[in-house]
């Protein structure tokens, strides 16, 4: 999802319409995102676009139109609940990380729920990352909600014997996969690439999860022998569960959207005993930092 092409001297001028000599002298100045790479100026196109919309004037008395009062992004049993329980009124949209990034940028929903992962390295800055590198979100929070544990879930007791990754795929058990941009896909992707699997090694169940609670219920239903989920959701479907990874999992909202009642809402209820008490009760979650900013771009 990351927007990694660069544009030379030339193409920014033409992308900005303006003469090449002004692109050097901005760059010069440090007034325009560049980097230099062996003498030569790269202009990343994405910081680009947030630094034009940044300096976008408005007329007097215009203000944008809220954006409708839906949760997107990535689902999750522990925000699901606090989404009811605060009254924040807001309506569910679960298509994963990606899909709810870009539909955040879109101003199609007021919050997005991501947990990002690089394909490699510390991905613990993964979130804050893509959002900087969306250009559609340049004014955008990104709020703590929790850290929380992903896993290895088989069939309840476990019968294939699957400990690993590894020992999943060398059985020709049948993975679950997350549609393309989930976040417990990448994780996924991520695992497989740093045990050196290839992709195509990896044995499929028929079709896709849209959610943890529709792999969960693959794997109770027969049809699927594994995937990746989190303890909160293996506990709940009685799974056998594995421990892989803790992630951090983010809000996503724009400043003004922030501040509205629905949000507001649930940013007041997070810090609350009985969210506490509830995330105890479901398991694998870290709620030391939830309501940290961790970006205010």
């Amino acid at each position: 999802m990351q927007d990694d092409s660069y544009l030379t001297t030339e193409e920014t001028a033409d992308y900005l319409r303006i003469k090449v000599r002004k692109v050097y002298e901005l760059a010069s100045e440090g007034a325009i995102p560049s980097s230099k790479v062996t003498g030569k100026w790269l202009f990343p196109r994405a910081a680009l676009d947030r630094w034009i919309i940044s300096g976008l004037a408005t007329p007097e008395g215009f203000s944008h139109a809220s954006p409708p009062a839906i949760m997107g992004g990535s689902t999750d049993p522990l925000l699901e609940w606090a989404v009811r329980q605060s009254g924040s009124g807001l309506a569910s949209l679960p298509e994963g990380s990606e899909s709810g990034l870009r539909r955040l940028a879109r101003d199609e929903i007021s919050i997005a729920a991501v947990h990002m992962h690089r394909d490699s390295g510390d991905d613990s800055q993964a979130n804050i990352d893509t959002v900087r590198a969306l250009p559609g979100l340049h004014d955008a929070v990104v709020i703590t909600f929790c850290r929380r544990e992903q896993g290895l879930v088989t069939a309840p007791e476990n019968p294939l014997g699957i400990s690993t990754i590894r020992d999943a795929v060398g059985k020709q058990a049948r993975a679950v996969y997350r549609q393309p941009g989930a976040g417990a896909q990448l994780l996924l992707n991520r695992l497989l690439a740093e045990e050196k699997i290839d992709t195509g090694q990896v044995t499929l169940a028929e079709g896709t999860a849209a959610t943890g609670q529709d792999l969960a219920l693959a794997i109770r239903a027969g049809t699927a022998d594994w995937g990746i989920v989190t303890r909160a959701v293996a506990d709940t479907y009685g799974l056998h569960y594995t421990p892989l990874a803790w992630e951090h999992f983010d809000l996503v909202a724009r400043r003004r959207t922030y501040f509205e009642i629905g949000p507001q809402a649930l940013m007041h209820f997070l810090p609350g005993a009985e969210f506490r008490e509830r995330a105890e009760a479901l398991g694998g979650y870290d709620i030391a930092d939830t309501g940290t900013v961790r970006l205010n771009a």
